[in-house]
């Protein structure tokens, strides 16, 4: 007899099915699977009553993943003949003999026929808690560059894919849907626009007498309020109080806390693509805990942390007009971000401004527990694409906050504050000059740029630097730029040599620079170092030796940093004047 540590994954998988055992006549191993068995299917196809489908067992694939298999198989009844395998369908359990044998997880895309992949439940129940794992934090920011790919595998000439998880957005625009929509479907979730009825329609927990079992439809609630999004699939098992589901990842993202609710359907629409079903959610039921590559699994009765989020809106043209969002979203290093994202770009993108020439004014702070407001206070004038830079600016201190993995800075809300106008304010750096070409050591040189905008605005912008007493000879660089400009140096210091505590990602958050005046950056030709953050300027030959294991070297050596005086404009544009430091 074999001895198996009680803490192995292999003890926890010998336990859970012992508990299904008892259950549901148990489990089906998958080397009892054999091509021609008639297997049993359930999912909801109308209201919240579970029905059955029929399942023919064609073979199964084999290793067709990271020590994971899946069974081919065939489906009809219930109308599967004309629709085929439907998105929402994810997670519906199949039983061989009252045996559970898996999960409805994959489908051919555009194929004619109901051919299906079952996840084998003996891989989901492997699905239990792990470390959280850290994701990049990237700047600038565009969360949909952070999701993943969906998985697929490869059968003879076609790819079989994780069936798209219908993502459900209600109440945001249609310029919003389409702009994050190509990123959404490559990591396997299928928007849908303004179909779902969102979180107003959900109830306490326990308000419906149909009570949730395999087959039921359930939707992850990832945004609630104002503006609603969810994802919908269905229960594959359930083991006391933990629930299993999808039988394929969401996003994989690991640990997690989001909220589910069971999910009445509508309607199903057949498509030449895929089919999906028309949903709502209707009852609180719990939280997910797990993303997992073969099965999302949560804990019935289990309330989510959610991050309150508001939006106010003004607009100013011919008229002024103001709009308000509140909203509740999922507490998640990888979602969360994304969602401030798409909801902001919605909240602007309302207001008809997202094309043509524009000005943006964003003002508001992150809340936070363990340090004050990281605070915002910035503009952005564009021609085009003026809500992709506010977005995507605003998510970007979300991402870094949630994602550090500092436990001592606890995300509690966002508040926001967004003015829109049709003029374009800003400034373009015309030319800059020093007071003078030589300088000594003790003395002071003088910085003017001068700018210029649209019809005839000129602007004088100066800026005095004391060249410090023991300064050595050579050229002295004076740099006006911009605060995007000036922010990407400190973005490279961020990447190469991440913040190691709390207070110094804070003090990198609150040390952004706005884009509402230029900044002059004094730097010299010659080699500095990056240690723990901290710009250390040409150190001496015996340091630089020792550094060079432990901290990373720059071309450059920034020496001061001045800020210019501010303006109602965004001021674009960046220059050098050298000046030679005598003797």
């Amino acid at each position: 007899m074999v001895n198996v540590p009680r803490t192995s994954p292999i003890f926890l998988v010998l336990v859970l099915a012992a508990a299904l055992q008892a259950q549901t006549g148990g489990i089906l191993p998958l080397r009892e699977v054999r091509p021609g068995m008639k297997a049993v299917g359930r999912s909801v196809f109308a209201g919240m009553k579970v029905e059955e489908f029929q399942v023919e067992v064609l073979g199964v694939l084999e290793n067709a993943g990271p020590k994971q298999s899946i069974i081919l198989a065939r489906l009809s009844g219930a109308g599967l003949e004309k629709t085929g395998v439907m998105q929402g369908m994810s997670g519906s359990p199949v039983y061989y003999n009252g045996r559970l044998m898996g999960a409805v997880a994959l489908s051919f895309p555009f194929s004619k026929d109901p051919i299906a992949g079952i996840r084998p439940i003996e891989e989901m129940l492997t699905v239990s808690p792990s470390t959280r794992q850290t994701a990049e934090v990237r700047f600038p920011y565009d969360g949909r560059d952070s999701l993943p790919r969906s998985q697929g595998l490869e059968v003879g000439p076609q790819r079989m894919m994780e069936i798209a998880t219908p993502f459900w957005l209600s109440g945001f625009t249609r310029n919003t849907v389409d702009y994050f929509a190509p990123a959404l479907r490559a990591a396997g979730l299928e928007p849908v626009q303004g179909v779902s009825g969102g979180g107003r329609a959900i109830q306490a927990a326990g308000a419906s007498k149909t009570p949730l079992e395999p087959g039921s439809m359930i939707s992850v609630q990832l945004v609630r309020g104002d503006l609603n999004v969810g994802a919908d699939g269905t229960v594959t098992h359930i083991d006391g109080n933990r629930v299993y589901a999808f039988g394929h990842r969401f996003l994989a993202i690991g640990d997690t806390e989001m909220p589910f609710a069971r999910s009445e359907v509508i309607t199903l629409l057949a498509s030449n693509n895929q089919s999906f079903k028309i949903s709502t959610p209707r009852e609180w039921l719990g939280a997910i805990t797990q993303d997992r590559s073969v099965a999302i699994s949560g804990e019935l009765g289990k309330k989510a942390d959610m991050i309150p989020l508001s939006i106010r809106v003004k607009s100013r043209g011919g008229s002024t007009r103001e709009w308000s969002y509140k909203m509740d979203m999922v507490e998640d290093r990888l979602f969360t971000p994304l969602l401030v994202q798409m909801a902001v770009f919605s909240a602007i993108d309302a207001t008809e401004r997202s094309t043509g020439v524009s000005t943006i004014t964003l003002r508001g702070q992150v809340l936070m527990d363990g340090a004050p407001a990281v605070k915002f206070d910035n503009i952005y004038a564009a021609d085009l694409g003026a809500p992709q830079q506010v977005s995507a600016a605003i998510a970007a201190p979300v991402s870094a906050v949630l994602q550090s993995g500092f436990d001592a800075l606890k995300l509690r809300g966002l508040d926001l504050d967004i003015e829109v106008s049709n003029e374009k304010k800003q400034l373009q750096l015309d030319s800059i000059w020093a007071s003078q070409r030589e300088v000594r050591p003790g003395e002071s040189v003088e910085i003017t740029a001068t700018f210029a905008g649209e019809h005839g605005v000129e602007m004088m912008r100066t800026a005095k630097y004391q060249v410090p007493i023991g300064a050595p000879v050579g050229p002295l660089y004076f740099t006006v730029t911009d605060g995007p400009s000036a922010n990407l140096s400190d973005f490279k210091q961020f990447l190469l040599t991440p913040p190691r505590s709390a207070p110094q990602l804070y003090d990198f958050l609150t040390g952004l620079h706005p884009n509402d005046r230029p900044y002059l950056r004094v730097w010299r030709s010659q080699p500095s170092w990056l240690v723990q953050g901290e710009t250390m300027p040409s150190p001496p030959p015996s340091m630089a030796m020792a550094l060079s294991h432990t901290a990373t070297q720059q071309a450059n050596a920034l020496v001061a940093s001045i800020e210019m005086p501010s303006a109602g404009f965004q001021f674009s544009g960046s220059k050098t004047v050298q000046v030679d430091v005598k003797e």
